[in-house]
């Protein structure tokens, strides 16, 4: 059977600040640049959800795209958006939020929810040149 990639594109705005608590200021100045300024920083992201499959052959959906929007909407906007993401959330409390962590930490709210038989991959614009994607191909 023909697998087909569906995708759904969604966007929230959340701030943050890049740096870790075991080093000092000028360490993560180093390292994180202005992303570590302690009263955090936003971005305006956007998230793009792949899913693979073979088309239903009832339906001719690989996934119904309500449903996908809803999973999102409700797993990932609601989480995260106009959120403070180190304060905010649970899950970077412990955790960087970097586009690459984020961009994980979306795929594992939402791989639990869709069928293990679709594939599955989130690309996360920080910025319109800065993205991260996983897994990775």
């Amino acid at each position: 059977m023909k697998r087909v990639a569906v995708f759904r594109k969604e966007h929230f705005n959340a701030a943050h600040r890049l740096f870790n608590p075991a080093w000092d200021d000028r360490k993560n100045a180093e390292v994180f640049g202005k992303c570590s300024y302690p009263n955090y920083h936003g971005h305006n992201y956007e998230v793009v959800v792949k899913v693979t499959g073979t088309p239903d052959p009832q339906t001719g959906f690989v996934m119904d795209m309500k449903l996908l929007s809803d999973l999102i909407r409700v797993h990932v906007i609601e989480e995260f958006d106009h959120k403070n993401l180190n304060l905010d959330t649970p899950f970077f409390r412990e955790m960087n939020p970097t586009a690459e962590n984020i961009v994980m930490v979306i795929y594992d709210l939402l791989r639990s929810r869709i069928d293990p038989a679709l594939g599955l991959r989130v690309r996360l614009y920080e910025t319109e040149r800065n993205f991260a994607e996983y897994p990775e191909e």
